[in-house]
């Protein structure tokens, strides 16, 4: 995400009740002094708890600032607060405030915390819903075209009866989808304007076709699936804006064209995409990635790409580890385009893993080289013991690791049954090992290949007495803890 690099405060006093509670961009500035006033003199707040320093809350401010002033407009009692949680360690403790942000919805002094989206709509519509009801009642023509340009995407399920069971799976769908709005309405008038039939539900939208009608049967989670795919545009792209609804939405494949603005791709080749997106797009969303963007350079190592292969496609699993799946051919057009997304839908696209070429000078140092191709070969050798430190080149815990590291291979470089190596897990990819945080240490054993995970201090001494116990746990010292910072250890899947 691009970090928000300057973001002016306005301070604002509220006259009245709460002429003590300042105000930055109308968001309330709350503290342990102000928090049970605020919380009590009005019965629906949503409270941030941040950090200065933390980069997806400075990316927040803008939109929250935005929900809050939106609020105001429509006269809305609903009002958005924050807590430096740096500062106000109290609150942060008494709410499990674990990350940044966090944030909590007040009811009337009850909380819960909050489930939606990070942009203005998506904050402004969540707290709507969790205060009024699951959908609003609609009698006119005109109410509903005041909420369909107000929202981007908007819900009216058309019922005759809405005691019917097909309203109540409706309202049902309604109330568990937080970040949209939806309608509902039994009027003639309004029937006749959408030429809509009796327990049909439309979802009007502000780009592609304006409209999808749902044509399943009335399940609630065939339903939710339905709004939730045809909310989104038919080809997202990629930004800080929309990330979080490409990550955490519920179709976890995702086709990734990697384009360049400034050569002119996305006018070239996106329409190249559509036809495979409205065929498959219950099954795949498709992104564009701007491959010019800075943001997007970790993107492209991630699936071991340089910016001279743009244009590019890859497909993404995300609940199998991050999987990833690369075509025969790159081409992007609307035929090859389609034959990647339909093979890969049959099973019969293999995943792609990552491998670097072998150095040639991989085995002079103490500290040996690995990569995808050399792993198997080197690490299970039944006749050596071979420590395997995983690392990213980015990583900084693994960049003070390096001395250590490379110490600890001089000092066995003339063992015959010791092999000290690394391999760079964010350029080679295993099958067989997973690694989530860096840097990762693995001992494979002698005779038996038996993996055990170095989880001791990273200093030279331990390093050595663990691998002259031979991984075996040490009888004569008190069962060892992770360090502290392994709390804040890089995730192999933060992009």
């Amino acid at each position: 995400m691009k970090p928000w690099t300057a973001i002016i405060f306005v301070l604002l006093s509220i006259t009245g009740t709460f002429a003590e509670i300042k105000t930055e961009d109308d968001v309330l500035v709350i503290t342990n002094g102000n928090f049970k006033e605020a919380t009590t003199e009005h019965p629906f707040i949503l409270i941030e708890f941040y950090a200065p320093w933390c980069g997806h809350c400075k990316a927040l401010a803008p939109e929250y600032a935005k929900a809050a002033k939106k609020l105001l407009e429509i006269e809305s009692e609903i009002k958005l607060g924050k807590v430096d949680a740096t500062v106000e360690s109290e609150l942060a403790e008494k709410y499990d405030v674990k990350g940044y942000p966090t944030l909590v919805f007040f009811r009337h002094g009850e909380w819960i915390e909050y489930s939606g989206g990070r942009q203005a709509d998506d904050i402004v519509n969540w707290v709507l819903k969790k205060t009024g009801p699951a959908a609003q009642e609609l009698k006119t023509v005109d109410e509903a075209k005041a909420l369909m340009e107000e929202h981007k995407v908007f819900v009216i399920g058309f019922f005759k009866n809405q005691e019917s069971e097909e309203a109540k799976v409706f309202l049902k769908v309604a109330d568990a989808v937080n970040d949209i709005v939806f309608g509902i309405s039994s009027s003639e008038e309004l029937f006749a304007e959408h030429g809509a039939e009796d327990k049909k539900v439309i979802l009007f939208k502000q780009f592609d076709e304006g409209k999808s009608v749902f044509a399943g049967e009335f399940d609630q989670k065939v339903l939710t699936n339905f709004v939730k795919v045809e909310s989104l545009p038919l080809i997202i792209d990629f930004n800080h804006e929309t990330a979080q609804k490409v990550f955490s939405g519920d179709v976890k494949s995702h086709l990734l064209v990697f384009l360049s603005k400034k050569a002119g791709h996305f006018d070239k080749y996106v329409k190249n995409l559509e036809e495979a997106a409205k065929k498959h797009r219950k099954d795949i969303l498709f992104v564009t990635i701007d491959a010019d963007e800075t943001d997007h350079e970790r993107i492209l190592e991630f699936f071991g790409m340089k910016k001279e292969e743009v244009p590019a496609m890859r497909i993404i699993k995300l609940e199998e580890d991050m999987s990833k799946y690369k075509p025969d051919n790159d081409e992007i057009t609307t035929e090859n385009v389609m034959h990647f997304v339909e093979s890969f839908v049959a099973g019969k696209v293999k995943r792609h893993l990552l491998t670097q070429d072998l150095p040639e000078d991989w085995d002079k140092e103490p500290v040996k080289v690995l990569v995808g191709t050399n792993f198997h070969e080197i690490a299970h050798n039944k006749e050596k013991d071979v420590l395997v430190e995983f690392y990213a080149p980015w990583c900084g815990h693994c960049k003070q690791l390096v001395p250590i590291y490379d110490s600890l291979g001089e000092k066995f470089k003339d063992r015959d049954d010791i092999v000290i190596a690394k391999m760079d897990a964010t350029a080679n990819e295993l099958d067989d090992v997973k690694i989530s945080s860096f840097p990762t240490i693995y001992l494979y054993k002698k005779e038996t290949n038996e993996v055990v995970e170095y989880k001791d201090e990273r200093t030279l001494k331990a390093l050595s007495e663990f691998l002259e116990r031979g991984g075996e746990k040490d009888s004569t010292s008190e069962e060892t803890q992770e360090q502290d910072e392994d709390d804040d250890a890089p995730r192999k899947d933060e992009l």
